[in-house]
């Protein structure tokens, strides 16, 4: 079997659970043809670079599969169908990398930067500078 990436934007206005339930029927899709899913990663609702069917915005996700390329056809020809999913792209790679994507991996490490400017400045709106009234 080969290795795929599949990456697919759903729809603004659905919900994250509705984009679970997205993925939960690509997962069932593939096992149904003899695939398997291995990592699936939910990138959240991010802009779009340009207006795609009247939408700003979509909810990203990426998953990494292993299945027969009939079972990816299959999975192609339903994505075409299903009115929630604005674009898709599925690419073949060598090998499926285990560690996070570097979209989630920027998520986190942005993350960890905001937790520890945050505790550097002991939470203080003002930047823990000593307060200064105009009543000199």
């Amino acid at each position: 079997m080969a290795l795929y990436e599949h990456v697919l934007i759903a729809r603004q206005d659905i919900s994250p659970q509705q984009v679970d339930a997205l993925v939960e029927d690509i997962t069932r899709t593939i096992q149904e043809q003899g695939g398997t899913v291995g990592k699936s990663e939910y990138w959240g609702l991010r802009n779009l670079a340009y207006r795609v069917r009247k939408n700003r915005k979509g909810h990203y996700c990426l998953l990494n599969i292993d299945a027969p390329a009939a079972a990816v056809h299959e999975l192609e020809r339903r994505q075409r169908i299903n009115e929630d999913v604005l674009r898709f792209i599925t690419i073949r790679v060598e090998e499926h990398d285990e560690e996070p994507s570097p979209v989630l991996a920027r998520r986190d490490r942005d993350e960890k930067r905001r937790a520890r400017r945050e505790g550097e400045e002991g939470g203080d709106l003002d930047g823990g500078r000593p307060d200064r009234s105009f009543d000199q």
